[in-house]
């Protein structure tokens, strides 16, 4: 599996079918998974309107990722509903992911990391795990995944199409206090990338940038770190 790319599964009737069978899954992933993930953000509010959502890199045929955070209801580990829109007040990451996801699994001790480091900044990040119950249970207790953790085993693929995607995993949302979307991430996130989307969302936060402004600072600071990343190395 090529380093930092999303994993994506087959067709949407297929995944509906295999759910939980972890091996079948990941062979399934392995072999569609596309080249690199991105981010794009919104074009300007005067020509998409001022809460813009940004638009992702695979979106779903003929949908589009919404201006606000859909108000999902997933089920915790303890099989307690949780609605998103529990969320609202605090700077949110989504983060959908699954046991099976090489990607996924590398992306954890970062969101981890940057939980405890914008803490102060009132950020929370729930993940929404497209996979079994009792597989989840098991990774996030040896793995020590202390941020909220819901579980898509039967809702995943509808609460992917609410965001306006096809299930490609890892892919993170974040919004603000509010819910607007700012930023969608497709693939594995990379922590100079998630400084610089986090420090536009607090800066959007404490009021030094508009919506759209966070937007366009958040997609061109992340293009640059793409160029660069894909840059060839000096010869020597």
């Amino acid at each position: 599996m090529t380093a930092g790319g999303p994993s994506r599964r087959g067709s949407l009737p297929v995944l509906v079918a295999v759910v939980g069978v972890a091996a079948a899954i990941g062979f399934l992933a392995h072999r569609l998974l596309p080249a690199r993930g991105g981010l794009q953000a919104a074009a300007p509010a005067a020509t998409q309107g001022p809460h813009a959502p940004t638009t992702p890199l695979a979106p779903a045929a003929g949908r589009k990722v919404p201006d606000e955070v859909p108000d999902i209801v997933l089920p915790d580990l303890d099989g307690r509903p949780h609605h998103l829109a529990e969320y609202r007040g605090k700077l949110l990451v989504i983060n959908f992911w699954a046991t099976w996801c090489d990607p996924c699994r590398r992306e954890i001790p970062l969101l981890k990391s940057l939980r405890v480091e914008f803490a102060k900044d009132g950020l929370e990040i729930v993940g929404i795990a497209v996979d079994s119950g009792v597989e989840v249970a098991k990774y996030a207790q040896v793995h020590g995944m202390t941020y909220p953790l819901l579980v898509g085993e039967q809702g995943g693929l509808e609460a992917a199409t609410a965001f306006g995607m096809d299930l490609v995993l890892p892919f993170s949302v974040f919004a603000d206090r509010a819910g607007h979307v700012v930023a969608l991430k497709v693939g594995e996130l990379r922590p100079e990338e998630a400084h610089a989307i986090l420090s536009g969302l607090r800066d959007l936060d404490q009021g030094h940038l508009t919506l759209a402004a966070a937007q366009a600072r958040i997609a061109g600071q992340v293009a640059a770190l793409n160029g660069r990343r894909a840059a060839p190395s000096p010869e020597h």
